[in-house]
């Protein structure tokens, strides 16, 4: 990781720019776990789903060198949030199991000889998938990628410190706010509904993340009209 001052992170530039950024760190020998945080609606998943795509076409898979294992995983089961009144705030900060998700990382960083099972999330179900990405030893680049990955209170803190790079992905926030409703009234929202939950939930999550931006080691932009990839 190239050093810099505290708040000054550095800049990549487009798709072309963060790959060649992670066939750097890839190259980097050893294990590496690349963060990459970003408000809802920044394309987050997406971006990780084609890094792993473009270098998995470079290096092959076999043996594989590049997995997943996104935050999104760690939300608390639909009926958790109920239980604890929480159902109305999904998706903030204190609806997911971040000690658990520091847990997984921090195995990770550590290596080993035995494979390791990271969750994913589903949108079609609204709930985690367990064992969704499958992590073995031979993995030498883990693109975590969720909201909150730099945030410095509590669990999130040792979520951060297990990141040995750290990238946030900026997007403007009417475009976020339009990719945002049509997610949730692809997830089956009414119109309205959708509308209503964006502003009162994702966008105040969206606030509180872009101000972790100046945490990160690398911002991140992509082109205004570059879509998130289909999830």
């Amino acid at each position: 990781m190239d050093p810099r001052a505290p708040g000054r992170p550095g800049m990549l530039i487009g798709r072309a720019g963060a790959l060649a950024r992670a066939q750097a760190l890839l190259a980097a020998g050893g294990r590496v776990l690349l963060g990459i945080a970003g408000p809802p609606g920044a394309g987050k998943s997406s971006l990780a789903d084609w890094l792993v795509t473009q270098l998995d076409a470079r290096h092959g898979t076999s043996p594989r060198l590049v997995a997943q294992a996104p935050m999104d995983g760690f939300h608390l089961p639909n009926a958790t949030l109920a239980r604890l009144g929480l159902a109305d705030r999904k998706g903030a900060p204190e609806t997911f199991d971040a000690a658990g998700y520091a847990s997984l990382l921090a195995r990770l960083r550590a290596g080993g000889p035995r494979e390791v099972d990271a969750p994913s999330f589903s949108r079609v179900h609204d709930a985690p998938v367990p064992g969704a990405h499958r992590i073995p030893p031979t993995v030498r680049l883990v693109i975590c990628e969720g909201n909150y990955l730099l945030l410095g209170a509590g669990a999130w803190a040792q979520v951060r410190a297990c990141c040995d790079e750290t990238w946030f992905l900026q997007v403007d926030e009417e475009i976020a706010r339009t990719r945002l409703i049509a997610r949730h009234t692809a997830g089956g929202r009414s119109g309205p509904a959708a509308r209503q939950w964006v502003e009162q939930n994702d966008l105040a999550n969206l606030h509180l993340v872009d101000a972790t931006a100046p945490r990160a080691d690398y911002l991140v932009r992509l082109p205004p009209d570059t879509p998130p990839l289909a999830r």
